[in-house]
């Protein structure tokens, strides 16, 4: 058998020369590369989602102890307790005045937080029965938290 120019014999059935292989390693290679590339950015976004719900979920639980607090503040201002008796308090017959808490300055867990309260009078068999709607708000913004706590007492 003759070589040709391009250094393969005739008839050896392989008619591009040596340059020309058969497989799937670059293919496979880019693919491998392509599917890891898009695993990254899935899970990137995941992470992101992640961490804002845990965010938002902590404002939320902020909020809450917010409105809780300012509720058994009311309470306390509702219900003044007489030290020398505990028993001998009376009962209060009319809502008192409540307004706002903010908690800028306190060394709690709650700096940055507001609430509010609102107390409503029901009277029902000559018994009065308040209610105390706290509102609790943390954040602000797009990751802000409002939680609202409602305690009823007589």
């Amino acid at each position: 058998m003759a070589v040709g120019s391009l250094g393969y014999q005739r008839g050896s059935g392989n008619p591009r020369g040596r340059g020309y292989q058969k497989g799937l390693g670059l293919p496979a290679t880019l693919f491998l590369i392509v599917v890891l590339g898009l695993l990254v950015v899935a899970i990137t976004a995941l992470e992101r989602s992640t961490a804002e719900s845990v965010s938002i979920n902590v404002q939320s639980a902020r909020a809450f102890y917010a409105a809780q607090s300012v509720a058994e503040a009311a309470l306390v201002t509702l219900f003044p307790i007489n030290e020398s008796d505990p028993s001998d308090a009376a009962a209060p017959t009319d809502c008192p005045a409540l307004g706002a808490i903010n908690f800028a300055n306190d060394n709690t867990g709650l700096i940055g937080c507001s609430a509010t309260v609102e107390c409503f009078k029901d009277e029902v068999g000559g018994e009065f029965y308040f209610t105390l709607r706290s509102t609790g708000t943390c954040g602000s913004g797009g990751e802000a938290a409002v939680r609202v706590v409602e305690v009823r007492a007589r």
